[in-house]
């Protein structure tokens, strides 16, 4: 089983990118904000627990995301990987991500970091909001924390990867989103290629 991580900055295109990406290789997408969506939709323990600390206005720990994210990785079997996007955002979860992989004898295979600038991020953001609606991404103030916030908790986990010799860096201003795309899926070509040619349709052209 191959465990991949979608990395950048808010507004860098990660789940823009990560439905083609899961497609192509046979992977499930494990994206945080929908996991805990569903778990809680679904009535589970675990989305009961994040429920009401949402419901209480206080953030989901670790320790509940952590336990949704294995609970997907136990009931998806019939998938070559997984493809994590927001996942994780910290050094401490990052380690904690290690350990879950080590108890079922497995690891980390590579991290794909699209890289936008911050100005890039704050336009993306502002115009997510008109085109969605979303009052957290229409806020100055609220983006220019979100961007400080990325720097300083999230940004470290490239140094990590660096240094596990597992990141991989795309330009996610290369072009437009198929420019991006293609970019994508040669970097994932240069990653596993014995794995990318057991993946039905992987190995042909994009």
């Amino acid at each position: 089983m191959k465990y991949y991580i979608l990395f950048g900055p808010p507004g860098a295109g990660k789940g823009t990118q990560a439905g083609a990406i899961s497609a192509k290789y046979n992977l499930k997408h494990i994206s945080t904000g929908e996991l805990l969506r569903a778990e809680i939709a679904a009535g589970t323990e675990l989305g009961k627990q994040a429920k009401d600390l949402i419901e209480a206005g206080k953030l989901v720990p670790d320790s509940v995301v952590e336990g949704m994210i294995e609970s997907t990785f136990n009931n998806n079997k019939n998938v070559a990987g997984f493809l994590l996007d927001g996942f994780p955002r910290t050094l401490g979860q990052a380690a904690d991500l290690d350990e879950m992989l080590a108890r079922r004898g497995e690891k980390v295979n590579a991290v794909i970091s699209i890289m936008i600038k911050d100005e890039t991020i704050k336009n993306r953001l502002q115009h997510r909001a008109q085109i969605e609606g979303r009052a957290d991404d229409a806020n100055e103030e609220t983006i220019k924390n979100r961007i400080v916030t990325y720097h300083n908790q999230t940004e470290p986990l490239i140094t990590y990867y660096k240094n596990a010799g597992k990141y991989h860096e795309v330009d996610g201003e290369c072009g437009d989103i198929e420019d991006v795309r293609k970019e994508m899926f040669r970097v994932f070509k240069g990653i596993d290629r014995k794995f990318l040619e057991r993946v039905p349709g992987a190995s042909g052209s994009t």
